[in-house]
């Protein structure tokens, strides 16, 4: 993570880094993490010790490495400096302020035989929940007052739920309340029951999206030819394309249609830019701009070898080979079977693992 970016290096000293930054109302703290770009373009982490002032008028600061100046490849004056972590930033995430949850009213009644809890959210969804509290396990509360704080305390512990508790209060139906003593089991287990019963009833009523109507007429593809590459294996595929105004679809490799050296993979990673062979990395460099080229290369691994061409512009590296004759005759052959079942409407047999009678080579 590259971060944002706040400055530049004004001063390397001997363990520590003068910094100008872009915006004099940046303020650095220790345990900040800074980065940059090494010549070769690769990031370099930068973990600040300690942070200092030199101007906050000017927005300059000097920052002592965590680390030693000398593990800091290519750290020089003029370098760009981006901050990819923040401590103060962070703090404020950690804090309670950052913790969003729904809140409800609770609403408890004892009946004459059992005890129902109503949870209603401030989105209006309601649910309740009925446990059965026979009148001959009943005990009257010693305190009235910490009778009703103890029943309020169960109700709101709402723990990691996505409730928060807005108020709690009782009433009885058959039964004086106030002088009632309900267990802490008995409350946990209908506030639990009542918590998974609002979490349902939201769900339920959840509003769903409905389909979009296809867009007539289908919209056009980018482009109005496809390759291999795009991995067209069957009918449906071609269809697809074929609507939305493809005119020459080619078949997907595994038809084994391109006999010929075809870029087998194409990837971001460069093996000549790991060489340092890159024309873009001599661009500007005196003395060799101009002599690297972007020549072909060779994977060789064993008898095996394999392109490697090199496309500059989007960056890219392809890696090129051709299909195997003993893997072509073979794909072929199976091909052939699977549609001549498919012809047949004869079924196809899955296995969990490859069987011995089908192993054979390139499998």
């Amino acid at each position: 993570n590259p971060g944002l970016p706040i400055g530049f290096v004004l001063q390397v000293g001997s363990n520590w880094v003068d910094l100008d930054l872009s915006d004099h109302g940046t303020v650095l703290h220790n345990g900040d993490g800074l980065c940059y770009y090494d010549l070769q373009k690769e990031l370099v982490g930068l973990a600040i010790n300690r942070a200092e002032t030199i101007s906050a008028k000017k927005g300059t600061w000097r920052v002592y490495p965590k680390d030693a100046l000398a593990t800091l490849k290519d750290l020089r004056k003029g370098v760009e400096v981006n901050r990819n972590r923040d401590v103060d930033w962070l703090h404020v995430l950690s804090k309670k302020s950052s913790d969003r949850r729904i809140g409800i009213w609770a609403h408890l009644q004892v009946l004459t035989e059992s005890v129902q809890l109503t949870l209603t959210d401030e989105d209006g969804h309601s649910a309740t929940t009925q446990l059965p509290w026979p009148a001959t396990e009943r005990q009257k509360a010693n305190n009235e007052t910490e009778a009703l704080n103890h029943i309020r305390a169960q109700l709101n512990r709402l723990g990691n739920t996505i409730f928060i508790a807005a108020s709690a209060d009782g009433s009885s139906a058959k039964a004086d309340f106030h002088h009632l003593f309900l267990p802490a089991s008995l409350l946990n287990n209908l506030r639990r029951q009542a918590v998974a019963a609002l979490e349902a009833e939201r769900a339920t009523a959840l509003p769903r999206w409905t389909r979009a109507p296809a867009v007539e007429p289908p919209a056009p593809y980018p482009e109005d030819s496809l390759s291999y590459l795009a991995n067209v294996f069957n009918t449906a595929a071609h269809r697809f394309y074929a609507r939305h105004g493809v005119k020459v679809i080619a078949p997907a490799y595994e038809s084994i249609e391109e006999p010929g050296e075809v870029s087998l993979m194409i990837t971001k990673h460069c093996v000549r830019f790991s060489l340092s062979l890159c024309p873009k990395q001599a661009k500007g460099v005196t003395g060799v701009q101009g002599f690297v080229k972007a020549e072909p290369l060779q994977l060789i691994n064993g008898k095996e070898k394999l392109t490697l061409r090199f496309d500059c512009k989007p960056c890219e590296m392809h890696v090129v080979g051709k299909m195997k004759p003993a893997v072509a005759k073979q794909s072929r052959s199976e091909l052939a079977d699977a549609c001549a079942a498919l012809a047949q409407g004869v079924s196809m047999t899955f296995y969990k693992t490859r069987p011995a009678s089908l192993t054979g080579f390139g499998h």
